[in-house]
């Protein structure tokens, strides 16, 4: 990885650098962001569409379904629609994401406060009766609707929600879904966890004292700073100053207007409030990450006291729900690194090459797979599985380890790994009391059983029943030179040997591909061989041809 990378500081200058490199659509025709809008970018993530060909959507006329009309556009995708536009948004390489991250929580770099000049998102400042008035506070936000037919309300996704420990003053930036409930009012979920989100383990301070819980949420900021919100950092760590780390510099920040909490002074939006700890308010239904809608529940009930922005903000929105989505490609490209970075370094675990966390319909945390190098020892094998199962509490209900031939992204690779590679006798293990996680609560247990499957290579096994790559390489020149339709290779597409193999057959082979099989069939001759039964092996367990 370049010393040498370019990370924005803001989040306009993070979407300049998306359009500059071709990664932006522009919408201009009138989209209904109650309705429309998050159905259109939803299509890239359900419509079939590669990685590469996902982009940022700007839409810049947005109206609302009573007739508004907002001059604030609307960017959803800009954040994490690829790995690609996550990366820019680090300044690094697709590959070098995991090595950014790690050095950042190793190395953070604290805060800067500003103390003179106006911060930009402080430029338009509302507060007082401004918030309440028709038309006012939150009604002049251009807030979507995320899953049209069965939100209750616009919501807040692509949040930074910046509370402070009344113990020890240390700042928690989480992301948390806010739905609107009047111009100066929201309802805040601060979702807990088994080792408690830091929001919510605020919260309940602030309620111990008696005292409504300050907060500022942020919605627009640097990339770098937004991605630590869904990182499921240590609850006593600054996440602003990991921000810093991932920036290489530190982050400018600003006090609130109305509340004592700092956020980052180049912010789109901040909205300002206090939480009531003495009454819940019920929230929901929502389209939640774990691709279920949550119904109703109690939830933080927040009065607003502040909104300011920039002059020229943009309101910034994440498509969430059933995966793919940009929320778990959030996730995704931050978490497989951090997992394989504690199997290979805390652990010490030898021969893992890769950790990929299921995307499509399962969310990521439900389902691991492990890729090992061949020839690990079994125990080693197991003491992997057990470590992604163990790392994160929501993480890893179903860990499976593979070898380093299995593409674990591709569902088919896999399949055919446990269908013959187990043995469900001796290779499977079932693991009890496991938090429940993440996911719908309608009829759910608290606690869950955990699954560790070792599909892994065992033992040397035939070839692999697909031409070799020499000849599908030369095919598929033919097939572009034909102006075929365009191909999508999906691993394996080649024949490859799985140790079962003699020297001879490789003779053989080239033999009958260069016209002369006449050879084999000499040879073979030469070793006819009676008493024999038709399923007789040709060569005995030491792997040398029978003579």
């Amino acid at each position: 990885m370049s010393a040498e990378r370019t990370v924005p500081a803001d989040f306009q200058s993070h979407l300049a650098a998306l359009e500059a490199r071709g990664l932006v659509r522009r919408i201009a025709r009138p989209i209904d962001k109650d309705s429309e809008l998050h159905p259109l970018a939803r299509w890239q993530f359900q419509g079939g569409l590669s990685d590469e060909d996902r982009r940022a959507f700007v839409f810049t006329n947005v109206v609302g379904a009573k007739g508004e009309h907002y001059d604030m556009p609307v960017v959803v995708g800009a954040l994490s629609a690829s790995p690609e536009i996550y990366a820019a948004g680090l300044g690094v390489a697709v590959a070098d994401i995991g090595r950014v991250w790690v050095d950042a929580v190793a190395h953070p770099i604290e805060p800067v406060l500003m103390t003179e000049g106006i911060a930009p998102c402080q430029e338009v400042v509302m507060t007082g009766e401004s918030l309440s008035a028709p038309g006012g506070g939150l009604a002049r936000l251009p807030v979507p609707v995320s899953t049209p037919g069965f939100d209750a309300a616009p919501y807040l996704t692509a949040t930074l929600c910046v509370t402070r420990d009344p113990d020890n003053g240390i700042q928690n930036m989480g992301t948390y879904r806010a739905a609107l409930k009047a111009n100066d009012r929201m309802a805040v979920r601060m979702a807990t966890r088994l080792s408690g989100a830091g929001g919510y383990v605020h919260w309940q301070k602030y309620k111990a004292l008696g005292q409504p819980m300050p907060i500022a949420i942020v919605v627009g900021c640097a990339p770098a700073v937004m991605f630590t919100g869904p990182q499921k950092l240590a609850i006593d760590m600054d996440e602003m100053a990991v921000a810093g780390g991932l920036i290489g510099a530190p982050v400018r920040t600003v006090r609130c207007k109305t509340v004592d909490l700092v956020v980052p002074a180049d912010s789109e939006i901040v909205i300002e409030g206090l939480i009531d700890t003495a009454l819940l308010e019920p929230e929901g239904p929502f389209g939640e990450s774990h691709g279920h809608v949550a119904l109703e529940d109690f939830n933080m009930s927040m009065q607003v006291t502040a909104i300011t922005h920039r002059k020229n903000a943009v309101f910034v929105s994440i498509v969430s729900q059933v995966t793919p989505s940009e929320s778990s490609v959030l996730k995704k490209v931050a978490y497989e690194p951090m997992f394989l970075e504690h199997l290979q370094k805390v652990l010490g675990i030898r021969g893992v090459k890769r950790v990929v966390m299921h995307e499509p319909l399962t969310n990521l945390r439900k389902v691991i797979f492990v890729q090992f190098a061949r020839g690990v020892p079994k125990p080693e094998v197991w003491r992997g599985m057990q470590g992604a199962a163990g790392l994160q509490a929501q993480c890893g209900k179903l860990v499976i380890a593979v070898s380093e031939d299995i593409d674990p992204e591709n569902a088919d690779a896999i399949f055919w790994s446990l269908a013959y590679r187990a043995d469900f006798n001796h290779d499977v293990l079932v693991m009890p009391n496991r938090s429940s996680g993440h996911g719908p609560k309608s009829g759910r247990a608290p606690t869950e059983g955990t699954l560790l499957i070792d599909a892994t290579l065992k033992h040397d096994m035939p070839p692999l029943a697909l031409p070799a790559e020499e000849f599908m390489t030369r095919a598929r020149g033919i097939w572009e030179e034909l102006d075929f339709p365009r191909l999508s290779p999906q691993p394996p597409w080649h024949g490859y040997s799985l140790g079962d193999w003699a020297p001879e057959w490789s003779e053989y082979a080239k033999a009958a591909v260069t016209g002369d099989w006449r050879v084999a069939g000499e040879q073979t001759l030469a070793r006819k061989a009676g008493g024999m039964k038709p399923e007789t092996p040709v060569r005995g367990e030491s792997g040398h041809s029978m003579e």
